[in-house]
């Protein structure tokens, strides 16, 4: 059984995976997160534009995660994926101490209508469930 999860993206990301030039979403954080570890192949993703609706579905194809990560390591990753990411250099910069990470291969993305969520919290990638769904359908 799948699961569901809502990716909150910026503008160019967003744009880049519609367009498909970006068909990895990348996350690196310095502290384990509720959502590290909770992307599996299969999964479904509700791709919403930061501060803005909900525009776009897509399926996790592979997902890579990464534990105690040092900043070599991450320069690999950006030269080995970048080219599928598309981050920009003061992106890899910005996460050059980070210790977790994964990525995400992208497939089956679909424009969806616009929907508006009642999401007024700080967090970037929430993994759904029963009680906190935001009204999107499984």
């Amino acid at each position: 059984m799948a699961n569901y999860h809502l990716v909150i993206l910026k503008r160019p990301y967003l744009e880049a995976i519609l367009a498909g030039r970006k068909r990895i979403e990348s996350r690196f954080m310095n502290t384990k997160r509720n959502h590290f570890g909770r992307v599996l192949p299969g999964d479904k993703l509700f791709l919403k534009l930061s501060s803005g609706p909900v525009c776009a579905t897509a399926t996790a194809a592979a997902v890579k995660t990464f534990e105690n990560l040092t900043p070599k390591q991450l320069f690999k990753l950006k030269e080995q994926y970048n080219n599928l990411i598309g981050g920009s250099d003061e992106y890899w910069r910005s996460r050059a101490n980070c210790k977790f990470g994964f990525l995400v291969w992208l497939k089956d993305v679909q424009p969806i209508e616009p929907v508006r969520i009642g999401k007024k919290d700080w967090r970037g990638w929430v993994v759904l469930t029963e009680k906190e769904n935001f009204g999107l359908p499984r």
